[in-house]
């Protein structure tokens, strides 16, 4: 057989790309200015950078850091440099400049490009973008709707459909007396979560109440890093892009009709942005896949990951269940059927090692790398950040840093968050998870009522064990975690096998409730939860 490498057409190809490689290389290198954070080290110019992260993915900039410990490096990569920031201090201090590092240029870039919408809606959206002329525009107007209709006292009805939605599913996953029932826990998780969070959000005519679409929606999820490239993706994301197609003709469908009326504040509110600001409803309905991301793409795995670490570790596990047991409101009917109620409330308020167990599963698991695009040449604690440069604050380095959380950094330590503890933790801004500043997460309580819902009612109800005994609770690796992820998703699924939990049944059968009397409890995690509150 003939070897290609005699085909001088490729010699050509390989010939043209080594030459623009290494005139990329010497020019980042001479672009390089001294008054730059310091560039991070690599054996050879740029190709380092591209196989590290190939190889590592979101752990390589902690590699980089543990090598230099800077709190800031300079990474060139072809076409673009980066700033990493490794201090939380210095996090604080960019998150409060939002002119000179912003976020909104990229988020529009990000969401034109996999939303698939027009170049003139992608125009409007830049209409006003740095809040020069006002508080109008997509990228104004869009942050106030978002922290309005995610305030913990405008989430009541969301919360509440979601939590009837948790309720059933696990009632339909509850197996027999006597009886077992096997599942891929993960499936199990995403099926449910989709289901529940979809229709407390979009309301009664939910698109994802077609189970077709809400596949063709993590179609889409697990396909889209050749469409975020943006090379060819007609070519290498064409599965992707069809499953696209099928969630945003659906969304149109959704708003020809209304649907937005009857469904949350949050998505009236957003769909009042869009309309104010002239956007076309055939590009409402495409961005609108962006939408779905924000509210999915991380509380799955996040719930998975916890629910996994308290079955992982039978000591914590029993110590949960006593406290959830503790607050569980148990009556007794005439005709002799006991209910048993749950209270997301009172869980917050009452279970701490549940709260601390979950915070430390973020903490673990948490892989985000909130970025900014530098809008003007800057000065940030004595080094010059240049404009068109990108800052990455990878979640990782933080959260993995020995000298912040301890030798037990990389120990999975439930207790590490319970208020007692918080003498020997790090402060509040250490903990990265939802992000901060202008961009912390707006969906954080949302998420954190229906993850403990889901744990608390799990534990209360079932016993769970592994099929495979030989793994046991072995954790899967997270090397293909999506590009929209800020929480690691698992490389493969968990078979499970799950029992009524001895103990809770009683002669008459139980119905079990969940129940949130009020969304104005929040439980703090970041630093802007002690400021708002």
């Amino acid at each position: 057989m003939t070897s290609n490498m005699s085909d001088p057409r490729l010699l050509l190809a390989l010939l043209s790309g080594a030459i623009t490689l290494g005139y990329l290389a010497i020019r980042k290198l001479v672009d390089y200015d001294p008054r730059e954070p310091p560039l991070a080290p690599q054996a050879i110019p740029v190709i380092s950078h591209l196989i590290g992260l190939y190889q590592r993915t979101y752990n390589y900039y902690s590699d980089i850091y543990t090598k230099t410990g800077a709190p800031i490096f300079t990474v060139p990569l072809p076409g673009q440099k980066m700033y990493v920031v490794s201090s939380p201090d210095l996090i604080q201090s960019i998150q409060k400049q939002h002119r000179a590092f912003s976020i909104d240029p990229i988020l529009i870039k990000f969401t034109s490009i996999i939303a698939g919408s027009s170049k003139e809606t992608e125009d409007l959206m830049h209409i006003n973008l740095y809040g020069d002329d006002g508080d109008h525009g997509v990228a104004q107007e869009s942050h106030v709707a978002l922290k309005e209709g995610t305030k913990p006292a405008n989430i009541d009805d969301m919360n509440r459909e979601m939590l009837r939605e948790v309720a059933s599913s696990l009632d339909l996953l509850e197996p027999t007396v006597g009886q077992a029932k096997r599942i891929q826990l993960y499936s199990w998780l995403r099926t449910t979560l989709t289901s529940a969070t979809t229709k407390a959000v979009y309301g009664p005519l939910n698109p994802y109440n077609d189970k077709s679409i809400a596949d063709a929606f993590w179609e889409f999820e697990a396909g889209i890093m050749p469409i975020v490239i943006n090379i060819l993706p007609s070519l290498f994301a064409r599965k992707a892009m069809a499953a696209r197609d099928k969630v945003s003709n659906a969304f149109y469908t959704y708003y020809r009709a209304n649907g937005q009326d009857s469904a949350s504040l949050l998505t009236r509110l957003r769909y009042g942005v869009a309309t104010r600001n002239k956007i076309p409803v055939e590009d409402i309905a495409k961005i609108e896949i962006g939408g779905t991301i924000a509210i999915l793409v991380n509380t799955v795995p996040a719930a998975f990951w916890t629910l996994f670490f308290l079955h992982a570790n039978p000591s914590l596990l029993s110590s949960i269940r006593a406290e959830v047991d503790a607050c569980t409101e148990t009556s007794r009917s005439s005709d002799g059927i006991v209910t048993k109620t749950i209270d997301i409330t009172t869980l917050k308020a009452k279970c701490p090692l549940l709260l601390s167990s979950y915070q430390e599963t973020l903490r673990c698991v948490g892989m985000g790398t909130p970025v900014r695009q530098v809008t003007q040449d800057t000065y940030l604690e004595g080094y010059l950040l240049k404009k068109g440069a990108l800052i990455q604050m990878p979640t990782r380095i933080i959260h993995s840093d020995a000298s912040l959380w301890g030798d037990n950094v990389n120990d999975f330590v439930p207790e590490r968050f319970l208020p007692e503890n918080k003498p020997s933790r790090p402060k509040e801004s250490c903990f990265r998870t939802f992000g901060g500043g202008k961009t912390l997460c707006p969906g954080r309580h949302f998420a954190t009522n229906e993850i403990l819902a889901v744990v608390a009612v799990f534990v209360s109800r079932m016993e769970m064990e592994v099929v495979d005994k030989t793994k046991g609770w072995e954790a899967p690796t997270s090397f293909n975690t999506g590009a929209a992820g800020q929480i690691m998703e698992p490389d493969w699924d968990v078979e499970v096998e799950l029992r009524r939990r001895e103990g809770v049944e009683t002669e008459g059968g139980v119905r079990w409730e969940v129940r949130l009397d009020k969304g104005d409890r929040v439980f703090k995690m970041v630093t802007e939860d002690y400021v708002e509150e």
